[in-house]
């Protein structure tokens, strides 16, 4: 009778932790699966935007070209050849068009101070009128290339723009738009300082080592549906409700791990205690 009650006891005394952790796991999945679920898109819209009306490309004024002149002289030109022709410090920028040199000025990834590095985002040393004329005299030194475009983004897909988003860019930037390492010391960037006139610069440009995405492979609708999911990405609906740095899955499983786990360790030896 002894060997029987010791042999019950420790079932009773096992069976409590065992089955409430359990329990426990099943409560603890179902938050984790609320509270760390990956942010989506809230709203779909049914088709893509007019290609007519997506997007207008627009030449920078011909009235700042001397304003232009004077501001390329003392902070590009050094690189870049007073005439824009290009030197050994830096590449020809004539045919390149008004939307790559608006690119590469306005997100102050020029001027660049060590050519041999990657150009990194920062506040631009010009402001907008400044930039605008930088531009307005390059392109009047050869025209070529995309104007600046003006992105139309009510008229845009959401739901479109993170399907194209998610085929094209998401393999370097992240479906987050966080950016990421790639190979060589070089990364793609982050995608979370960006205005609309910005992104869709970079998709039709291909600035540094990312890929000219023409019309011949996105549309201009296209491209203002991609537009629109990066600026969704700066303020997202975080559904699950805590973003974690929308890094992804990896970290969200991490988290509901070592909480899941540890509150079921702990609930357990509480439980083991009591029942001392």
């Amino acid at each position: 009778m002894k060997v029987k009650f010791s042999i019950n006891t420790a079932r009773n005394r096992l069976s409590k932790p065992f089955f409430s952790s359990i329990a426990l796991v099943g409560i603890v999945g179902g938050i984790g699966v609320a509270t760390f679920s990956s942010p989506g898109v809230a709203a779909a819209q049914s088709s893509y935007s007019t290609g007519s009306t997506a997007i207008t490309y627009k030449a920078p004024p011909t009235n700042l070209v001397s304003e232009g002149k004077a501001i390329f002289e003392e902070n590009c030109a050094s690189c870049h050849g007073g005439l824009a022709e290009g030197s050994s410090r830096g590449p020809n920028l004539q045919g390149l068009g008004a939307a790559t040199i608006d690119f590469w000025v306005s997100t102050g990834r020029m001027p660049l101070a060590d050519p041999t590095i990657q150009a990194v985002q920062k506040p631009s040393r010009f402001n907008r009128q400044q930039t605008l004329a930088i531009d307005a005299y390059v392109v009047s030194k050869a025209p070529g290339g995309p104007a600046i475009p003006d992105v139309n983004l009510p008229s845009a897909s959401l739901s479109r723009g993170e399907s194209l988003f998610a085929t094209n860019c998401a393999a370097c930037h992240t479906i987050t738009g966080a950016g990421d390492a790639l190979a060589n010391n070089v990364y793609a960037p982050s995608l979370m300082p960006v205005d609309a006139t910005q992104v869709a610069e970079a998709v039709r440009t291909g600035p540094a080592n990312m890929p000219r995405f023409g019309p011949g492979t996105l549309t201009n609708a296209q491209v203002a549906d991609i537009v629109k999911y990066v600026m969704y990405l700066h303020h997202p609906n975080n559904a699950g409700g805590i973003a974690l740095g929308h890094v992804g899955p990896v970290t969200e499983g991490f988290i509901g791990i070592l909480v899941g786990l540890g509150a079921v360790m702990l609930f357990g030896f509480w439980i083991g205690g009591r029942s001392h």
